[in-house]
């Protein structure tokens, strides 16, 4: 068996043994159908002859196919969850791999050895990986189907905060792809525990920028304060500003969507570095609590949305 063949079915924890079409039949469908899961799942398509599935696609493939025939779901919804459990385990996929490799440098493995340290690697980390990520997983969605059971999910009302980096742009030219990578990863992990700290959720970062919602005004106010403050005393971390708003959004596959969302995120665009911009209607809900000084600021004009006054977010 060659080596990446060998290196493969280490982390899948079971030989491949079958072809697109032998899975597909398997499960009862035809092959077109079962690639239109697989694309879901983000997995690309292989040629006909190539064996490259195991047992666990079949069950995978059955299972999607009875949620449908049982009616727990239809086939669009299906394939919804199919892309959001692919985008999200890619990601996590990707970062575990990286972490691993990072392993095997500071551990001195030669790059040829490299194969057989992976295999090794993979045996004793993989199920225990595995379990993590079952037990944050249903802990998680505990969490989620809580807050949504007795929800409209076509008319919740959040609060939205955007936190982005000032001059993030012209500073990652200034510095080595690790000094850059460590900056990112400072940020985004410092974000994420005060986000969830203080009553928050991060939506997802974008490397220079977080996306995070909170039930209450008051939490989001002070998850955006609680960011500025924390970064502010990080060594060589660029200034943080943050625009905040609140009102009805759009929930889908873990995003959130609409104006209440472009608000938060014009008026970070507007806002100046070191300090936090909130929308009218948050400013409002804000004003009688003694947490906060809510203090007007000029008529500005904000892109696509016109003309209205924000307000800047102090701690009283």
């Amino acid at each position: 068996m060659a080596s990446e063949d060998r290196l493969a079915e280490a982390f899948l924890g079971e030989p491949r043994r079958y072809t697109s079409h032998q899975v597909a039949e398997m499960a009862g469908v035809p092959v077109y159908r079962a690639r239109r899961y697989w694309r879901a799942l983000g997995f690309a398509n292989v040629a006909d002859d190539a064996v490259e599935f195991t047992e666990s696609d079949v069950t995978a493939l059955k299972t999607m196919l009875t949620l449908v025939e049982d009616g727990v779901y239809d086939e669009e919804h299906v394939l919804l969850m199919a892309r959001s459990l692919g985008r999200a385990t890619a990601r996590l996929a990707e970062s575990q791999a990286e972490l691993g490799a990072e392993a095997l440098d500071h551990a001195g493995v030669p790059i040829k050895q490299r194969p057989a340290a992976w295999r090794k690697r993979a045996m004793r980390v993989v199920p225990d990986l595995e379990r993590l990520m079952t037990y944050a997983w249903r802990r998680n969605l505990a969490v989620s189907a809580g807050r949504l059971a007795d929800q409209d999910t076509h008319a919740v009302r959040l609060a939205v905060g955007f936190a982005d980096l000032v001059g993030f742009t012209r500073l990652s030219r200034q510095l080595t792809e690790t000094e850059l990578a460590g900056l990112v990863e400072r940020f985004e992990s410092r974000s994420a525990d005060v986000v969830t700290l203080y009553g928050g959720r991060v939506v997802k970062t974008l490397g220079d920028s977080v996306l995070f919602v909170a039930d209450k005004a008051h939490d989001v106010a002070e998850v955006g304060l609680r960011l500025v403050e924390s970064h502010r005393r990080v060594k060589n971390m660029p200034q943080l500003r943050v625009g905040l708003a609140i009102g009805p959004v759009i929930l889908r596959m873990g995003d959130v969507f609409g104006t209440t969302v472009n608000l938060a995120s014009r008026l970070t665009a507007l806002a100046n570095p070191g300090t936090i911009l909130a929308g009218p209607m948050l400013a409002e809900e804000l004003a009688d609590d003694a947490s906060f000084q809510v203090i007007p600021v000029n008529r500005l004009t904000v892109r696509g949305l016109g003309e209205l006054v924000p307000s800047a977010i102090q701690r009283s």
